[in-house]
């Protein structure tokens, strides 16, 4: 059993930043691939981030490459989502969740997740 907990969103005015942390029970950490969602209202769960059981590999959608950075501790159980250049687009809210289902550790969807944060809002404003 793996317990999730974000934290860092907030408000911030368009070009800001914000850093996401997601710290994670549990001594397994390390034996799931790690992911960012996000949900707007209204929209579909979007897939922005995922990361490797050892963080070295990363994957981002096109939505968001060159402006979020995804990372993970794995001694502090903790993975994080490090945004920049964040547009009113972005607002949502972002979930981590921890997957060990599939093969691939940047799946999309989120049926190949086992473990989900409650999720913390980020709004960007314009």
């Amino acid at each position: 059993q793996v317990q999730l907990v974000e934290s860092g969103g907030g408000l911030v005015q368009a070009g800001g930043s914000l850093r996401l942390s997601c710290a994670a029970s549990g001594r397994t950490f390390s034996t799931y691939y790690m992911g960012w969602f996000r949900q707007a209202p209204g929209k579909e769960r979007e897939y922005v981030a995922g990361i490797s059981r050892s963080g070295d590999r990363t994957y981002y959608p096109d939505s968001v490459k060159g402006r979020f950075t995804i990372s993970r501790d794995n001694a502090k159980n903790t993975v994080y989502l490090q945004m920049n250049s964040l547009k009113p687009e972005d607002t949502a809210v972002y979930y981590c969740a921890a997957g060990d289902m599939s093969s691939r550790y940047n799946s999309i969807l989120g049926r190949e997740y086992s473990y989900w944060g409650q999720g913390t809002q980020v709004t960007v404003s314009s």
